[in-house]
């Protein structure tokens, strides 16, 4: 795993994809939980669901948060 590059999901983006595609809410609802309006869950769901099939079809590993500040682009720098 450490060979491949990585898709950065923000924690935002797996947050709405968790509580719509897993939970079952609503985009309203799940903006209310999580303190946005549902146009902003919708983009988050657009581009979280884009990047996580990015990474499927690309052979990328899935990192969900903050990259730790050595690495860049998705690669982990030699340590």
């Amino acid at each position: 795993m450490a060979d491949l590059e990585s898709e950065l999901l923000q924690l935002d983006e797996f947050e709405a994809m968790r509580l719509c595609d897993l939970d079952g809410l609503e985009q309203g609802a799940a903006g209310d939980k999580m303190g946005v309006s549902r146009g902003t869950i919708q983009r988050l769901l657009e581009t979280g669901r884009k990047k996580l099939i990015q990474a499927i079809v690309e052979k990328k590993s899935i990192q969900i948060g903050e990259f730790p500040s050595c690495c860049k682009h998705g690669k982990r720098c030699d340590e």
